[in-house]
């Protein structure tokens, strides 16, 4: 059977300097663990031929399907704040680029598909538990609704690799509607190869911002826009508690999606200083850093296009530092924004946000679960009875019986019967989300025991992260106190 992708790769056609023309290395047995099948549809691509033996081989870069020109792209990077003008795909093959059933132009990319150009000293390969991870994040995220990139199909290699110790090894198709990165612009300007960011400018405002080609100044609108798209994206990781954990510059996307799930994981019990990566010894990228780290980020963004802005140099600062004062205003705007719905608060008045930060400061002190507060709140909207369930997340439940007194008059200057109330808290307000001591013992059960139910059973449930599902009801609880996971690994 004849595994059908309409490439129409426009990546591939910029300069050659862009990336390296490279083939995924072949791998012994690839073997499929799953396929987004959902996904797979909604790209144009038919599930069934992706699941016989020569759409296994595509998915595990044993064959190229025809139509695609395989790349590994170039980037550079502020890496904990440290430049380091070369990064590119090491372990991530670009076979192209298909548009989608709502015409979306989406990149087909293979994770752990062997060595590049880039990979520098790496074997370019990935392992299970990585992959996995990936997978699991990518996908709670989308149905979150949150943008991300997605996972289309996870692969076991038949070979191993090799990190402390030998590793399944396994290979993520990943589909992002595109892959280039704050990085991407850095490669290019800290050569001085300003036609190169110009190029890169221009496809990314084809691509992504085509309202940006009418402007009167084409390339500040283009920073604008990613500057507005990244506040967004940052204020809705907070509102679910998700910490991203490595947000060095090449692994933002220009897009404005959720990109590069590593040392990844979602808040427990609340606290605005928590890192989870093992690798972020002095957490630059804690989870109240994250907006600061963003405009960073941005800043350099705003650097690279400084050529392209203006006739002269202070007048091309002038208006990047302008564009980059709207971030502040437009994440607050949107993280504040979130709260009041999170907390049933459907419109606008003096005193909101005191009531909703006066809440985060108490949950701090109680040690309160973030993900479980937020969703039982939605009962105790209807009623004080519905307080016995929030009181219980607290280890002082005083503190809160004197917030929720207010929060509750609050509430009377409301309209909405509770009922409606209670429905609009759960559409914001996930039941579950992949927390961090779930993912670790479905990895653990899939590559200590080749187990793969659990993983199954995880995606099932994080598919309906705002519902209601009696069946999996264990999976919205924390984690034990003694069954916390505190560290995550890039997995590299």
């Amino acid at each position: 059977m004849t595994v059908r992708f309409a490439f129409d790769n426009s990546y591939a056609r910029l300069p050659s300097s862009f990336y390296a023309r490279v083939s995924p290395t072949p791998v012994s047995a690839p073997h499929l663990l799953k396929l987004n099948q959902e996904l797979a549809v909604q790209l144009g691509l038919n599930p069934v031929e992706l699941a016989t033996q020569a759409g296994v081989e595509i998915l595990a870069g044993k064959r190229i399907p025809e139509g695609a020109e395989p790349i590994a792209t170039a980037y550079a990077g502020h890496q904990f704040g440290q430049f380091v003008p070369q990064l590119g795909d090491g372990r991530a093959i670009l076979l192209g680029e298909i548009v989608d059933q709502e015409g979306v132009r989406r990149d087909i990319q293979l994770k752990g598909s062997g060595r590049t150009p880039f990979s520098r000293g790496g074997d370019g390969r990935a392992a299970l538990g990585p992959v996995l991870r990936e997978y699991i994040v990518s996908e709670a995220m989308a149905a979150l609704g949150i943008p991300t990139t997605r996972a289309l199909a996870a692969v076991m290699t038949g070979d191993e690799v090799i990190r402390e110790t030998y590793l399944p090894g396994a290979v993520l198709t990943r589909v992002a509607s595109s892959h280039m990165r704050i990085g991407t612009f850095e490669f290019f300007a800290a050569r001085g190869d300003v036609d190169a960011v110009r190029a890169l400018a221009d496809h990314a405002i084809a691509r992504h911002y085509p309202d940006a080609a009418g402007a009167a100044r084409p390339y500040l609108a283009l920073l604008e826009s990613v500057i507005a798209r990244q506040a967004n994206l940052v204020a809705q990781w907070l509102l679910v508690g998700f910490i991203h954990g490595v947000m060095n510059t090449d692994n933002m996307s220009i897009a404005g999606e959720t990109i590069d799930y590593g040392p990844c994981a979602f808040l427990d019990f609340y606290n605005p200083n928590t890192v989870f990566s093992s690798i972020d010894q002095l957490g630059r990228y804690a989870y109240a850093n994250q907006p600061a780290i963003a405009q960073w980020n941005l800043t350099r963004l705003a650097e690279c296009l400084l050529p392209l802005l203006a006739g002269d140099q202070d007048k091309s600062v002038e208006q990047a530092q302008e564009a980059l004062s709207a971030f502040a205003a437009r994440f607050s705007d949107a993280y504040n924004s979130g709260l009041r719905r999170k907390l049933g608060l459907l419109s606008e008045r003096e005193g909101d946000l005191a009531l909703t930060h006066d809440l985060l400061d108490r949950m701090v002190a109680g040690k309160a679960d973030f993900t479980l507060t937020f969703r039982r709140l939605s009962e105790a909207a209807i009623g004080p009875e519905g307080d016995v369930a929030v009181r219980s997340l607290f280890e002082d439940p005083a503190p809160y019986d004197d917030w929720a007194e207010r929060w509750r008059k609050r509430l009377g200057q409301e309209p909405q019967e509770g009922s409606v109330r209670r429905a609009s808290m759960q559409r914001v307000n996930p039941a579950v989300i992949p927390r961090n001591h779930r993912v670790e013992a479905v990895i653990e059960a899939a590559v200590e025991k080749q187990e793969f139910g659990p993983f199954e059973d995880l995606l099932t449930v994080l598919g309906k992260p705002y519902e209601v599902q009696p069946g999996f009801a264990s999976y919205a609880e924390p984690p034990p106190r003694d069954g916390r996971v505190y560290k995550t690994f890039c997995g590299t």
